[in-house]
């Protein structure tokens, strides 16, 4: 017998293979329908449209500056909280269509089947802010800062849309039907614009403000504008001077959370 027949004897799960296998599974589905993903393209940049041209002369930035440089870090996080629904969708479809129950009667890792589906979404966040990047750049956005920077700010905002995976992962295995689909979806507005993306918490009433400040997605904001050296919302005290770290442990604390609940629940389903 050989060593590799002993390190990988027939039927024993392997965490990377299969993780890889489900990922290309997501990949391949979405080949063939690709309409709700072009469809979620095409809001994504209506928004960026609406806010840069239709509300943008009526929105003041906090000390001056261009709204539509101080508007597109916001964008780039809202739109990784917009995935929410989507991962949530794609959880909830597998579960509803036996999708689920088939992973979980063949010799497959616990995990592969969520970190397949982590994986793929993340792939589809990287095009997502691909093309945010060049709808930003069409409405006059640019970056300020030096390629470390930049790419920093990028890293802090797929770093929120893989925790955001995890909580619409869990969101998916404890949701049945297009009603509770939709529930989500409905919910990620109020979240999203209760936070510092689009105006400055400090133009809320005091109590809103301080909520808003305290928005994870605030803080992946708050950090990209200084990282791309865009106009920021003026903000002091202490989640204001430390906005990079708080969009650090944000995202990490939300990882810590929903990933031990999402295994949990996936090993509770049909048990």
């Amino acid at each position: 017998m050989s060593a590799a027949t002993v390190a990988s004897p027939p039927g024993r799960p392997s965490l990377a293979g299969d993780s890889l296998t489900l990922t290309c599974r997501a990949l391949a589905h979405w080949r063939r329908e690709p309409g709700p993903l072009a469809g979620a393209l095409a809001f994504d940049i209506l928004i960026v449209l609406m806010f840069a041209y239709l509300f943008g002369g009526a929105l003041q930035v906090p000390g001056g500056g261009s709204y539509r440089e101080f508007l597109m870090p916001g964008m780039f996080a809202m739109t990784m909280l917009f995935g929410i629904s989507q991962t949530t969708m794609a959880v909830s479809a597998d579960a509803e269509r036996g999708v689920t129950d088939r992973h979980r009667s063949m010799p497959v890792s616990r995990l592969a089947p969520l970190l397949g589906r982590a994986l793929a979404d993340m792939l589809f966040a990287v095009v997502t802010l691909a093309v945010m990047l060049l709808a930003g750049l069409a409405v006059g956005w640019r970056a300020h800062g030096g390629p470390g920077d930049t790419l920093a700010a990028l890293g802090l905002i797929l770093l929120l849309r893989f925790a955001l995976t995890w909580v619409g992962i869990y969101l998916g295995l404890v949701t049945n039907g297009a009603g509770a689909v939709t529930a989500v979806q409905t919910l990620e507005f109020p979240l999203g614009f209760l936070s510092s993306a689009f105006v400055a918490p400090s133009t809320m009433p005091a109590w809103l403000g301080a909520v808003a400040e305290w928005n994870p997605l605030s803080a992946t904001v708050g950090a990209t504008r200084e990282l791309f050296g865009n106009p920021g919302w003026g903000g002091e005290g202490w989640i204001a001077a430390y906005h990079p770290l708080l969009a650090v442990l944000w995202p990490l604390a939300l990882v810590a959370v929903f990933v031990p609940l999402s295994l949990r629940r996936y090993r509770a389903l049909g048990g």
